[in-house]
C-alpha cells in the first residue's frame, strides 16, 4: 500500500512529527476548576498557530530524509521528530484537561477531540523518552528502505524485488528465495527495537487516558473504538464469501501449474506464489488464472505505454490530466520541480510510493521511484488524489487539515484509478478503440480487478489487528511472528513458503510496520472507492455495467467530489460520505455490487472443488 504524509499527520504522529521552530508553546491549561470555553478557544488558536509553523521545517526535514538516507539525514530527522513528539504529546494531554469544560462549541470539541486522539506512537512525559523513541522509529524506517534481499543468491534492492516477485517467469524455488531473505534480512533484526518501542507508546498512551496504543488509534472515527473494531469485522464477513470464492479458484489455477508439490489442491496457498511480497495484491499473477477464451483483454497498460515511448514524467502528466478533466486546477509548478520521480543513482532513498504536502497550502508533492508498468501507473493516479485532497482542504484550520477519516485520503485516488477503464484508455490515445474488450470479456476484467481489490480485503484488515495484539499484550514479543502467521492464515489463507525460524519478524518486512503507519485505513479505502465510485457514475449518468464505467472528463462529478473535499476533517465522516453518495453507512455493497457477475461465475467454476484452508 501506499503512503499519504499530511501536514495534520506529520503534527500529531511520531513518525514525521514536528519541532518547534517559529512560535514558543501556548500556555498550559488552567485549572480545571477554573478552565472556561473562552481558554480552550485561546488554548487551541495558539497550537494551531504553533503547529502550522512548525510542520513546515519537520517536511523539509523528512523530505530530505526520505530522499537522502545518511546517517546524518537519519539523525536530523530523529532529533526534529522528537521535539515534534513532545509537543504533540504536550497538546494532547493539555486538550484531555478541557473535555469537560461546559460551554465548549462543537467545533472547538472536534479539534480537542483531534489532538487527543491523533498521536499515531505517543511518548510518555518521561525525560528522553521521546528521544528515545524517536531514535527507534527513525532508524526501523531507514533500515527498511536500505533493505536488501537475494535472487540466484546475489543482492537486490527493495523496488527491484518487489518487481522480481511479480516476474512470472522466476521459478517457485527463486519465489521461495526472495521471499526468505527479504523477510530474513529486513524484518528479523528489526525485533528488540520494535518491541521496546511498542513499550514506550504505550506508557504514552496511558498518559492520555487509553488503555494502550491501539485502543488510542481505533479512538479517531467519530465512534467509539470497540463499535469501530465491530464495524471493519462486520464489513470483512460480509465480503468473505467474494473473497473465499477467489481464494479456491486461484489455489486450483496454481495447483494446475506447479504441482501438489508446490501448491495442494487443499489448505492455504503459499505466500510467495501470488505475485506480490506480502501477498496483499495478487494481479500480477492474472495471466496464469485468466479464463481461457474471455481472459486475455488484448492489452497490458505498460506494453501500451512502452509502445508509445511514454516516459515516467509522462505517466505522471496523464495523472494529472485525469484530475484536469474533472475541472480541477493544474499541478503548481514545484511540484514539477521538487518531486521525487526516480530512484536516484548515487544515493539511498526510500522508494515506497508516497505523497506529500510540505507547506500546508500549495508545496505539494509524490515521491516515487516509477517504473513504467500498468502498476506504477495507477500507483501515480492515487497519489495525485492524496495531493489534489491536500489542496482542496487547504482553507481550513490547521486541525482539519486531513481527510474526513484516514480511510476517505486514501480512498481517492483509488476510486479515480477504478475510472482507468478500457474507454479512459481510448480516450487518452493510450489504446486503440478497435482493441477495447468486447463484452464477453468483462469476466476477465472483473476478475483482473478482484486479484488486487479483493485479495487485499483480509490483509487490510489483519496488519492492525496484530498491532492491536502486540499494543495489548495479548501478543507478546516471544509469539510476534507465530501470532502473524496465525493471522495470515486465519484471515488470508496462505503460509510462508518454509518454516520460519523462532526469532523470525516477518511483520517487521511490511514497510507499515516499521514506518507506524496505522493500516486498517487501507481496508476502509477498499470499501469507500466503491462507494464513492458507485457515486461518480450514477451522478454521470452512467447506464452500462458498472465496471465499464469512467466520469474521466465530467465536471460535474469533479465539481461535487471538490465540494467534499474541501470539507477536510471539519465534520463527522458520516457527513463527508453523505455530501458525495446521499448515504452516511461505510458498507460493502457497492464493492458487492461491482463484483457480482464475477461471484456468480467464480460459484461456477468452483462446484466440485474444495473451499476454504
Amino acid at each position: 500500500m501506499k503512503a499519504m504524509i499530511s501536514t495534520l499527520s506529520l503534527a500529531l504522529s511520531l513518525a514525521v512529527a514536528t519541532p518547534a521552530f517559529a512560535q514558543s508553546a501556548p500556555a498550559a491549561a488552567p485549572a480545571a476548576a477554573a478552565a472556561t470555553a473562552a481558554d480552550a478557544d485561546a488554548f487551541i488558536a495558539a497550537v494551531e498557530k504553533d503547529l502550522f509553523d512548525y510542520t513546515v521545517e519537520a517536511s523539509q526535514v523528512n523530505w530530505v530524509n526520505s530522499t537522502y538516507i545518511t546517517e546524518d539525514t537519519d539523525a536530523m530527522a530523529a532529533r526534529i521528530n522528537a521535539v515534534g513528539t513532545e509537543k504533540s504529546v504536550k497538546y494532547a494531554l493539555e486538550a484531555a484537561k478541557y473535555m469537560n469544560v461546559a460551554g465548549l462549541s462543537p467545533d472547538t470539541k472536534r479539534k480537542l477531540d483531534i489532538l487527543r486522539t491523533g498521536i499515531v506512537l505517543p511518548a510518555p512525559t518521561t525525560p528522553g523518552a521521546a528521544a528515545e523513541l524517536n531514535t527507534i522509529a527513525t532508524d526501523l524506517q531507514s533500515q527498511y528502505g536500505k533493505g536488501r534481499g537475494t535472487l540466484n543468491g546475489k543482492e537486490i534492492s527493495g523496488s527491484d524485488i518487489e518487481a522480481e516477485m511479480g516476474n512470472l517467469e522466476n521459478t517457485p524455488a527463486q519465489f521461495a528465495e526472495m521471499w526468505t531473505s527479504w523477510h530474513d534480512k529486513v524484518g528479523a533484526p528489526m525485533k528488540d527495537d520494535y518491541a521496546r518501542m511498542v513499550g514506550i507508546a504505550n506508557e504514552g498512551a496511558k498518559e492520555l487516558g487509553f488503555t494502550d496504543t491501539g485502543a488510542m488509534w481505533r479512538s479517531g472515527y467519530d465512534m467509539p473504538p470497540e463499535e469501530f473494531a465491530k464495524l471493519t469485522e462486520k464489513i470483512w464477513q460480509d465480503m468473505k464469501p467474494l473473497y473465499v470464492a477467489l481464494h479456491t479458484y486461484v489455489r486450483w489455477k496454481l495447483n494446475e501449474k506447479y504441482g501438489d508439490a508446490v501448491q495442494p489442491k487443499t489448505g492455504p496457498i503459499r505466500a510467495d506464489l501470488l505475485g506480490n511480497m506480502w501477498a496483499q495484491e495478487w494481479g500480477n499473477i492474472y495471466p496464469l488464472v485468466a479464463p481461457a477464451g474471455t481472459g486475455d483483454l488484448g492489452y497490458d497498460i505498460g506494453d501500451l505505454l512502452t509502445a508509445q515511448g511514454k516516459t515516467p514524467l509522462d505517466m505522471v502528466k496523464a495523472g494529472e490530466n485525469f484530475y484536469s478533466s474533472l475541472g480541477m486546477a493544474p499541478l503548481p509548478e514545484t511540484f514539477w520541480k521538487r518531486s521525487q520521480f526516480l530512484k536516484p543513482a548515487d544515493r539511498e532513498v526510500v522508494c515506497h510510493a508516497s505523497a506529500w504536502d510540505i507547506d500546508n497550502k500549495d508545496d505539494i508533492r509524490i515521491k516515487m521511484c516509477i517504473k513504467v508498468n500498468a502498476d506504477d501507473f495507477i500507483t501515480i493516479h492515487h497519489e495525485l488524489g492524496h495531493n489534489y485532497y491536500q489542496r482542496a482542504y487547504n482553507k481550513q484550520p490547521f486541525l482539519y487539515l486531513n481527510g474526513a477519516n484516514d480511510g476517505f485520503h486514501e480512498a481517492i485516488g483509488d476510486f479515480v484509478a477504478l475510472s482507468i477503464t478500457p474507454q479512459y484508455l481510448v480516450d487518452i490515445g493510450l489504446l486503440d478503440k478497435a482493441k477495447v474488450p468486447s463484452a464477453d470479456k468483462d469476466i476477465g476484467l472483473l476478475l483482473r480487478q478482484a486479484m488486487d481489490k479483493v485479495a487485499f480485503l483480509p490483509f487490510g484488515l489483519l496488519v492492525d489487528r496484530w498491532r492491536w495484539g502486540v499494543f495489548d499484550g495479548s501478543i507478546q514479543p516471544a509469539d510476534y511472528n507465530k501470532a502473524w502467521t496465525q493471522l495470515r492464515t486465519q484471515y488470508q489463507g496462505i503460509v510462508p513458503p518454509g518454516e520460519r525460524p523462532a526469532n523470525a519478524f516477518d511483520a517487521g518486512a511490511k514497510y507499515h510496520i516499521p514506518g507506524n503507519t496505522p493500516y486498517t485505513r487501507y481496508f476502509l479505502a477498499r470499501v469507500l472507492q466503491f462507494q464513492f465510485y458507485q457515486a461518480a457514475c450514477k451522478q454521470a449518468g452512467w447506464k452500462g455495467p458498472l465496471h465499464r464505467c469512467s466520469f474521466y472528463g465530467n465536471k460535474q462529478v469533479g465539481a461535487k467530489l471538490n465540494a467534499m473535499l474541501e470539507m477536510g476533517a471539519s465534520k463527522p465522516w458520516p457527513d463527508a460520505l453523505e455530501a458525495f453518495t446521499g448515504n452516511r453507512e461505510m458498507s460493502g455493497k457497492a464493492m458487492a455490487d461491482y463484483f457480482a457477475p464475477l461471484k456468480t461465475w467464480l460459484d461456477e467454476q468452483n462446484k466440485g472443488k474444495p473451499s476454504g484452508w
